[in-house]
């Protein structure tokens, strides 16, 4: 089990920068895939970023690549989304993901067991 908080959204205007930060309770985060994904109004839950447990391996949507980051410290329990060059169309609720399993990194929300509360991102024009 684990629980994840998110923080750092907030108003941006386009072409700015915001990192966002999951912390996860419980000693077991350094076992587990991190996504994250992100949700629109009216529209699906969608995927952003994912990172291996390790660290090691990062996958991102076509979308993001190039401007957005995601890494983790294991040691702090916390995963980060670095968000640059932001855009009116990246406006959503941001959400991380554990998942457990180690299957290999996964955009689908189905493979992911545990969610956070989500954190707003407005991104001006």
């Amino acid at each position: 089990q684990v629980q994840l908080v998110e923080s750092g959204g907030g108003l941006v205007q386009a072409g700015g920068s915001l990192r966002l930060s999951c912390a996860a309770s419980g000693r077991t985060f350094s076992r587990y895939d991190m996504g994250w994904f992100r949700q629109a109004p009216g529209k699906e839950r969608e995927f952003v970023a994912a990172i291996r447990w390790s660290g090691g391996s990062t996958y991102y949507a076509d979308s993001v690549k190039g401007r957005f980051t995601i890494s983790r410290d294991n040691a702090k329990n916390t995963v980060y989304l670095q968000m640059n060059s932001l855009k009116p169309g990246d406006t959503a609720v941001y959400y991380c993901a554990a998942d457990p399993a180690r299957g290999g990194l996964s955009t689908t929300t189905r493979a992911y067991s545990y969610w956070g509360q989500g954190t707003q991102v407005t991104v001006s024009s």
